[in-house]
């Protein structure tokens, strides 16, 4: 058996295991399927009510925002992600011990669970909701172009990932860094576009953007859904936009690896 095909077959191990353990605990899962559309709800009636009479605000028409909204709050269903919290606590535990002996390294086992993880809520969250969306609330979900917007949604779920676990490799210095994960959600909130679109900034504001990891993980793959990207007085098409995308996750994936070649000298398996 070659490398690769190893490597396929402790993914699909992983994923499976933990698709089937978090089946047990479904019903969680299925929660999202009222707090989902009940944000959406909100966020249909606050914009409603903010453009009033106005055909356009920030260049972005009623319907394209709500199209907008949909989008994010499908595509987070697919990209969620544990990473930062399950390795603090492997690291405070001492638990992380038995995964720095075996012979694949805990950065790709998380991301194999991850793959399990978002299958489950594939069929429990994005799938209901997305009904929910286009039957109920009648949005036109259709992407601009699937192809793009399949890559993005890949993008966005690796830059996620790979963010939120070098979060968790600051408890190989803190021990615990429930601290950095709640002040990175609450700016990664903000500056994601999750809560409001980037257009809406001030200029200097959307320009850093372009160098920081937050757009990344909600307003490009949503702008790509839409068809129209366009941030800091910058227009790109589709193409472009994941272009650079796939650029940031490199820059991303390398930061992480460094971070963890650095988090592992400092490794003393504390509480085991």
């Amino acid at each position: 058996m070659n490398s690769l095909q190893r490597k396929w077959l402790i993914c699909r191990t992983v994923a499976e295991v933990t698709y089937k353990e978090w089946s047990a605990y479904r019903t969680h899962s299925m929660v999202s399927i009222i707090v989902g559309p009940v944000y959406f709800m909100v966020q249909y009636f606050i914009w409603t009510a903010v453009y009033g009479d106005h055909a356009s605000l920030g260049g972005i028409s009623l319907p394209q925002m709500i199209r907008y909204f949909g989008a994010t709050a499908l595509i987070g269903y697919l990209v969620m992600d544990f990473a930062d919290w399950n390795l603090s606590m492997l690291v405070r535990t001492g638990k992380f011990l038995t995964f720095h002996l075996r012979p694949i390294h805990h950065r790709s086992f998380a991301l194999f669970q991850k793959i399990g993880h978002r299958s489950l809520g594939f069929l429990f969250e994005f799938s209901p909701c997305l009904l929910i969306f286009i039957f109920i609330f009648g949005v036109d979900m259709r992407p601009a172009s699937f192809p793009w917007m399949l890559l993005s949604v890949l993008l966005t779920f690796l830059m996620i990932f790979y963010v939120n676990y070098m979060i968790g490799l600051t408890s190989f210095w803190l021990v615990q860094s429930a601290g950095i994960r709640s002040a990175f959600m609450l700016v990664s909130g903000i500056f994601s576009g999750a809560l409001i679109p980037l257009d809406f900034f001030p200029h200097w504001l959307q320009v850093i953007q372009f160098f920081l990891p937050f757009q990344y993980m909600a307003y490009l793959p949503a702008m790509v859904f839409t068809g129209h990207y366009s941030l800091g007085g910058v227009e790109l098409s589709i193409e472009q936009a994941v272009g650079i995308q796939a650029a940031a996750l490199l820059v991303t994936f390398g930061l992480n690896e460094l971070v963890r070649r650095l988090a592992m000298k400092q490794f003393t398996a504390v509480g085991a």
